[in-house]
């Protein structure tokens, strides 16, 4: 009699976490921007998937802005306001609802096959990938704002209500963006190509470059952060088979600046609408150092296991 043993292939530390959900309707065995493909490739489907995903963006953002807008004219303020910013970051926020809407109505998938393969969000990956590097990442852009800047003065009531903010609504606006773009747009592209790789170079490259100029800069500097931050986004939901790494690195990224922006009295307002004019200096490419590093420890802790795909049925 023949013995035979199967080998399998024990999930990294980063991914380990309890079963998934069971979901029919989600193609098995498939990488997570791949759940889209089919026999044949949807482009039309996609590009509208995509439309509707920025259509709904601005929409949200500017009912955001306008009930905003009306609370400072009755409290008699003009110009850019802490609730201004609040109100954007609930206009990205609601893309994450958003987001899963468009997949099922277009798509026909639940809207749990969104967050990972395992179909659900998984809070111990979370958990696990912000303890690992979470503090890593603040010392760098802690580093990043030792440059000499331009200070203005800060009434206590704007401090107060910013760091509310960066507390409260900033997470779920980076979160907002990752289920848009990182989630729907990154699976949609992913679609589009024959095969599986392919697929996931379509849909990094585009998305990085395309968040990347919505930005509103050009210089070189800043230009470059922005590339290797959502280069990295992409990359880690591409291996890890999810979004909950990704939307780690966004959250501890944008609510480190935000209020070690606010602790120096750093002109957030003014650099926020003035983009375009942004100069940056090679002290910007600091935390990028960070994020290449983790997209290696991403990349190497999945080398033999391969980018996570869903269960079988």
């Amino acid at each position: 009699m023949t013995t035979t043993t199967t080998t399998t292939t024990r999930p990294s530390w980063l991914l380990q976490d309890d079963a998934p959900v069971s979901s029919p309707r989600v193609p098995p065995g498939v990488e997570y921007h791949r759940v889209y493909a089919g026999e044949r490739r949807r482009i039309l489907r996609g590009v509208l998937a995509i439309v509707l995903l920025f259509v709904g963006l601005v929409a949200f953002a500017q009912l955001a802005l306008l009930g905003a807008g009306l609370i400072d004219a009755q409290l008699g303020r003009t110009g850019p306001s802490p609730l201004q910013h609040a109100a954007g970051a609930v206009g990205l926020a609601a893309l994450i609802p958003y987001s899963m809407l468009l997949q099922r109505v277009l798509y026909g998938l639940p809207a749990g096959s969104l967050h990972s393969v395992a179909g659900r969000f998984r809070f111990a990956v979370l958990g696990r990938s912000l303890l690992a590097f979470g503090p890593l990442l603040v010392v760098l852009i802690a580093v990043n704002f030792l440059v000499p800047g331009e200070r203005v003065a800060w009434s206590t009531v704007d401090l107060v209500a910013l760091f509310v903010i960066g507390v409260l609504l900033t997470p779920l606006a980076a979160a907002g963006e990752e289920y848009g773009l990182r989630g729907l747009i990154f699976r949609v592209l992913g679609g589009w190509t024959r095969g599986a790789r392919s697929g996931a170079v379509l849909g990094i490259v585009v998305t990085t470059v395309l968040f990347s100029l919505a930005h509103g800069t050009l210089d070189p500097y800043l230009l470059s952060s922005y590339l290797i931050l959502f280069s990295t986004m992409a990359f880690v939901t591409w291996r890890t088979g999810g979004l909950e790494v990704a939307v780690v690195l966004h959250v501890v990224y944008n609510v480190t600046s935000l209020l070690l922006a606010t602790t120096l009295h750093i002109d957030l307002f003014g650099a926020l609408a003035g983009r375009g004019e942004a100069v940056g200096s090679i002290a910007s490419l600091i935390p990028g150092a960070g994020l290449v590093l983790i997209a290696v420890v991403v990349w190497w802790t999945t080398r033999t296991s391969g980018p996570a795909r869903t269960p079988a049925a």
